[in-house]
């Protein structure tokens, strides 16, 4: 694991820790709602770590084909070709 995909999985428990923390401390309160969509975003940082930014730099920049895009970047990084074997 790189230290940036650690960065942004260590972002995600924080993030996650936070909302829970105070969803715990705003008990039965109805500013509890704006701590749940920051709870749902910290668990697929938490999860996927760095993936997560690519995939939302990818949709920024208007890229019909998201998936494709992470999937190629990943090919690229194993040093494998198109086919999914070596080049």
């Amino acid at each position: 694991m790189t230290r940036r995909d650690l960065q942004w999985k260590l972002g995600g428990t924080a993030l996650l820790a936070f909302s829970c923390t105070m969803c715990l401390v705003l008990d039965r309160s109805p500013a509890m709602i704006v701590f749940l969509p920051l709870a749902l975003l910290g668990l697929p940082l938490m999860i996927h770590g760095k993936r997560v930014g690519q995939v939302l730099r990818a949709e920024h920049r208007g890229h019909a084909f998201t998936k494709d895009a992470v999937h190629a970047a990943r090919l690229r990084r194993r040093g494998q070709g198109d086919d999914g074997f070596g080049i």
